[in-house]
């Protein structure tokens, strides 16, 4: 018989799995909040997520508390209501608390240590009569609970697993797996080390998963894994083609040499202002930030938003010639920046363009009416076409990132509102300070994580 476990894991289970009075402490706090719910009158409570389900990680102080109210409200009633309840609830048991908003508000509230997020939805009968996204959740739980419950600790070295190659987290910023994800995961290949070895060997872009078999859509995603109460919804549409890839490679190098170093997670140190100016002078490359305020919305709207800017912003520096090495973007608390660096940051005075062949006599004549008297050289002829040589709009990086060009080149709308109210540019080591000094470590620091551990050995 094989054995379910072997010794790293076991180690690693005996760390990360809730001890009896952990447990019993967030269940006691969850149950009474619920009864709290009840006992409103106009709202039932239920856990749900890693607590519900019994798939969290010692040490994890989130609870998430559901309060279901009857469908026939408007969305306004529920937002009134549901507010109205979570701020009594939160403030009886001594609380401080913020709002938040995904598709509703709802709130998230600190209470006996715990991070505690109370979230009205509709009791809808079923997944397929949603009226709002969040109301998924308490399907979710419904379905997993029984089907995971003897395979909990296999969900727990998976999310652990996760996080330690970095994938771990549904979040824009992340693009990795949500914890339900991993729970699917498991209940499709049955165990742990069934899903490592599914992803070393078999995944590939476009595999789709469907527990249910009921798939009712098409999605155009690296990896699509039918919701199994939403045959409409993939479970994995946040996940991006990178992660996906590294996580295939760290499956790999745990089933060849496993070891603990697979389940810890190494985060990239900060990098200091100096060490910065030492690393580009290395490099020979031409850093530039573009920093600016970060928008009053949630993450999940403007990390979108500043990958679409990043893509947007390296297609016009390479439309004017510019050779761009790698780029990134960082949304933090006070600010965001999104970062180039560059194999190249000025160019010569002259730019030649290509015209028209010239026996297109109606594109030659205009081609050269264009450019008659305002060129350096041209427009001549070579070959078959006509040419001209012109002084360069943008001569420097700087120069293009200061232009009009620069804030019409298709920026996030709440991108491009910050942006326009204020943002400066900066070069070199004066990119660093202190709240991007991590994200600039991992910029350049950036290895695949199966490297780091095989560099750490």
């Amino acid at each position: 018989m094989t054995q379910r476990f072997n010794e790293y894991e076991t180690e690693v289970l005996k760390a990360i799995r809730p001890s009896e009075s952990e447990k019993a402490e967030i269940l006691s706090l969850a149950d009474e909040l619920v009864s709290a719910v009840n006992e409103s009158g106009i709202a039932k409570g239920m856990v749900t997520g890693s607590v519900a389900r019994d798939t969290w990680i010692s040490g994890d102080r989130d609870l998430d508390i559901f309060m279901l109210f009857s469908p026939e409200l408007t969305p306004e009633e529920l937002e009134e209501k549901g507010l109205s309840l979570a701020k009594s609830i939160a403030a009886a048991f001594g609380g401080d608390y913020v709002e938040k908003y995904a598709q509703h508000p709802y709130l998230n509230a600190a209470i006996r240590g715990f991070d505690v997020d109370l979230v009205p939805c509709y009791a809808v009968e079923d997944a397929s009569k949603i009226k709002s996204a969040v109301d998924r959740t308490p399907f979710h739980t419904r379905y997993m609970r029984g089907r995971i419950a003897d395979k909990t600790d296999d969900v727990r070295l998976l999310k652990m697993f996760s996080k330690a190659c970095g994938v771990y987290g549904s979040d824009q910023m992340t693009g990795g797996f949500a914890g339900y994800l991993c729970e699917i995961f498991i209940c499709y290949y049955g165990s742990f080390r069934g899903c490592l070895k599914a992803a070393a060997e078999d995944w590939h872009t476009g595999l789709v998963i469907d527990l249910e078999k009921h798939q009712a859509k098409e999605f155009d995603d690296p990896l699509t894994v039918i919701d199994p109460t939403d045959p409409r919804r993939n479970v994995a549409a946040s996940l991006t083609q990178t992660r996906m890839s590294e996580f295939c490679e760290f499956a790999r190098g745990y089933l060849k040499n496993p070891s603990k170093e697979f389940f810890v997670r190494k985060t990239a140190l900060p990098i200091t202002k100096d060490e910065l100016a030492a690393r580009l002078n290395e490099r020979g490359t031409f850093l530039y930030g573009i920093v600016f305020k970060t928008p009053g919305i949630i993450p999940d709207v403007i990390v979108p938003q500043l990958k679409r800017s990043e893509v947007s912003i390296a297609a016009l520096l390479e439309r004017h010639g510019f050779c761009i090495n790698r780029f990134d973007s960082y949304m933090g608390d006070d600010n965001c920046i999104i970062l180039f660096e560059m194999l190249t940051e000025s160019l010569p005075a002259v730019e030649k363009r290509i015209g028209p062949p010239v026996w297109e006599s109606e594109n030659s004549e205009r081609f050269i009416a264009k450019h008659l008297g305002k060129t350096m050289s041209g427009p001549y002829i070579r070959d078959s076409r006509y040419y001209v040589e012109v002084k360069r709009r943008y001569p420097t990086v700087m120069s293009l990132f200061k232009s009009r060009d620069f804030i019409e080149c298709g920026l996030g709308k709440h991108v491009k509102n910050s942006v326009v109210k204020e943002y400066g540019v900066f070069t070199g080591a004066e990119c660093h300070r202190d709240e991007f000094a991590a994200f600039l470590g991992e910029f350049f620091e950036e290895k695949s994580p199966l490297v780091k551990i095989l560099e750490r050995n």
